[in-house]
């Protein structure tokens, strides 16, 4: 069962199911692990989904075993990081961790995700669970989305991130740059002349945080839009430049694997086809919270900072769960 929420639509959906189609699917980080979700797409009535219940009595126990970094095994990762990143001259490469929450009795699956709903207007919401896995998230970047009758493509280049008070340093936007010449160079080689349509540089805000954000679009022929998703996928934002080398480096260094986090949800509707990138996320457990956090490191990178990011992210969905000691 899934229920979700698009950016700006207060509407809620779910699928109706019907096991001969299926309208959503979740790709993890490595392409490895596909989790296809029954049905058609269809509105729910919120006053209906009010009056349900829904248990974490639902979910499976945790059976991982998995022991979070500590601060100081983060830190020397980053070091470790940081010092690759110098020797292979690398504009950025993203390090991830996972935060995990134990010692409650239960969760409220449905006022979790309200919460989620209500606090990030301008995000895609879900809460997904198939009686083998569960996972819950709130983010607002988007890989792709395509226009079934303009053929009309988006996509954005989004890095840095700061507390909203804050303002921006040399680091981030000096993070931000190459992650648009990378998106940029993609989608010249699909454009067949067509133009790129590509904003300005600007602010985007999530809930406690704020990002540097670059929004493009351009005409494709429809027959280019896997090839385009595949060579997108995992961004700048997730992996890093080069794509492949980090991707490599990733698997080395992180300690545990990163599942759905920082893998992608594709929508399609009867207009559009949308591919959101799996970012602000927890997998929930009967008996646990796995939260995933990473962040963007560059040469500049101050390893202290990097650990923060990582805490502010977490409370992106931490502070809207709802649970019982």
């Amino acid at each position: 069962m899934i229920y979700f929420k698009f950016p700006f639509d207060e509407k809620l959906y779910s699928t109706d199911e019907n096991s001969n189609t299926n309208s959503i699917n979740f790709h993890s980080f490595n392409n490895v692990e596909k989790i296809d979700i029954a049905g058609k797409i269809i509105e729910k009535d919120l006053l209906e989904f009010e009056k349900l219940e829904i248990s974490s009595e639902i979910l499976q126990e945790d059976k991982t075993q998995f022991i979070p970094e500590t601060k100081e095994e983060y830190l020397q990762k980053l070091d470790e990081v940081i010092q690759i990143i110098k020797e292979n001259n690398l504009p950025k490469l993203v390090l991830s961790r996972r935060k995990i929450l134990k010692d409650f009795n239960k969760i409220d699956l449905k006022n979790s995700f309200n919460n989620l709903c209500k606090n990030y207007s301008n995000a895609f919401k879900y809460l997904f669970f198939d009686g083998e896995t569960s996972w819950l998230g709130a983010f607002s970047e988007v890989l792709g989305k395509y226009n079934k009758s303009t053929h009309e493509f988006e996509t954005m280049s989004i890095a840095g991130t700061i507390p909203v008070s804050e303002e921006w340093t040399e680091k981030e936007i000096e993070e931000q740059k190459p992650v648009s010449s990378y998106i940029r160079d993609i989608l010249k080689k699909y454009s067949h002349s067509n133009p790129i349509k590509e904003s300005e540089t600007y602010d985007h805000i999530s809930g406690n945080i704020k990002h540097l954000k670059t929004d493009f679009k351009i005409k494709i022929n429809p027959e280019d839009l896997d090839s385009i998703i595949q060579e997108l996928h995992p961004t700048p934002a997730v992996c890093g430049i080069p794509k492949d080398f980090c991707r490599e480096v990733i698997e080395k260094v992180e300690k545990f694997p990163r599942e759905l986090y920082t893998g992608y949800i594709k929508i399609e509707t009867e207009d559009y086809i949308q591919y959101f990138v799996n970012l602000r996320c927890a997998r929930l457990y009967k008996n646990s919270v796995h939260l995933f956090v990473g962040g963007g490191i560059t040469a500049q990178s101050n390893s202290e900072k990097e650990w923060n990011e990582t805490e502010l992210k977490s409370e992106a969905v931490l502070k809207n769960l709802v649970i019982m000691h």
